[in-house]
């Protein structure tokens, strides 16, 4: 648990009126109090109040992993014939929260039939959102969660180098992304950040593709898209490889995206303006010919959440800020042909930028 995130919270709360807090979201809850669990349909979350103390509440069987998470206010566990709604309205009873103006929470994932409970406890009250506040506590990473992150992002380096090392004439997408998850495991993780991608050849060409049991042919672009959750926190991953020779063509569109990615990275630093980080490679793959071809933003914030505040688009007029950590992540996907996208997680200095994820860009070719 970490009191000062509790502390910012409470703080908020009283400058904008607000009466309490109710944190659900698996990410916003591990953030404030250090337990990392999804529960599933049952009920679990933080309530930080102005005044008082804040608890959680949290299914009976979860409440011995809150407190070695670190949680020292209340636990209030329930079993699951019991209400837990009901036993959030006695915690806040028992805080002296007997009327409420405003309940902060997290409104676009909140399901409806929750927050009708919430509002059903006291008369008045209405729902406001939490979102922009606990985007803004995690976008600054602490020293701590660089370290967690560089970590994640090494074993994500390690990833690939397994991937690479598998590839062989015959073998099939799921035999490889099975080796890459199989020796992460075998170094103690325990979940991924997504769902692993391999993509051989034509199938590269598909920005989100699922492996499947294609089998690997000379001439092929070989796609890695990965990531480890490590104590939390996210890596993710992107590199492309060629298998035997490529053509020209095919060596232009590599060139093109490492070119793109590259002019990204190096306008990565304070003040920046977000939105020309993606343009800045957008122009640069427009410019080769293939801007028909990069269907989506440069990248997205990172964190907990593999995929969080900020959005990496050429929209976003918000500035780079020393502590934020983002991908930066330009492709290339053509129909029929296969595509290539290269990735780096990115933490910004008061300088400049820190690449995170370090495998080699240049373009590999495995024989």
């Amino acid at each position: 648990m970490n009191e000062g995130r509790i502390q910012k919270v409470q703080n908020w709360l009283k400058q904008e009126g607000h009466t309490f807090a109710f944190i659900h979201t698996t990410a916003n809850v591990f953030y404030l109090s250090g337990l990392y669990s999804d529960p599933h349909e049952r009920v679990l979350g933080v309530a930080v109040l102005a005044e008082g103390e804040p608890f959680m509440i949290c299914p009976g069987m979860e409440r011995s992993q809150a407190k070695d998470a670190g949680w020292t206010y209340e636990i209030v566990g329930y079993s699951d014939s019991e209400d837990p709604w009901a036993k959030v309205q006695a915690a806040l009873d028992n805080r002296g929260v007997t009327a409420a103006s405003s309940i902060a929470v997290e409104k676009e994932t909140l399901p409806y039939a929750r927050g009708e409970k919430l509002l059903g406890m006291f008369d008045g009250a209405n729902l406001v959102g939490a979102e922009e506040l606990m985007n803004e506590l995690r976008l600054i990473k602490e020293e701590s969660e660089l370290k967690t992150l560089r970590e994640a992002a090494r074993l994500a380096d390690y990833g690939v180098e397994v991937g690479v090392a598998a590839l062989r004439e015959g073998v099939t997408e799921m035999e490889v992304l099975a080796k890459i998850e199989y020796e992460l495991k075998q170094k103690g993780i325990s979940a991924m950040s997504f769902s692993t991608m391999v993509l051989f050849g034509e199938k590269a060409g598909q920005p989100h593709g699922k492996p499947g049991l294609r089998k690997l042919q000379h001439g092929d672009f070989v796609l890695f898209d990965l990531g480890v959750v490590l104590d939390g926190y996210c890596s993710d991953i992107t590199r492309t490889v060629a298998f035997g020779n490529l053509d020209e063509k095919r060596r232009e569109i590599y060139d093109t995206v490492l070119q793109a990615q590259l002019k990204a990275l190096e306008a990565s630093k304070p003040g920046t303006r977000i939105g020309d980080i993606d343009l800045i490679a957008r122009n640069h793959i427009a410019e080769a010919g293939y801007g028909d071809h990069f269907p989506h933003r440069i990248g997205h914030g990172l964190g907990i959440d593999v995929h969080e505040f900020p959005s990496m688009s050429d929209n976003n007029d918000g500035v780079l800020r020393e502590g934020m950590t983002y991908t930066i992540e330009p492709g290339i996907y053509i129909d029929d042909v296969g595509g290539v996208r290269i990735e780096d997680d990115v933490y910004v200095t008061a300088d400049g930028h820190e690449t995170l994820t370090k495998y080699p860009k240049e373009l590999q070719i495995i024989k």
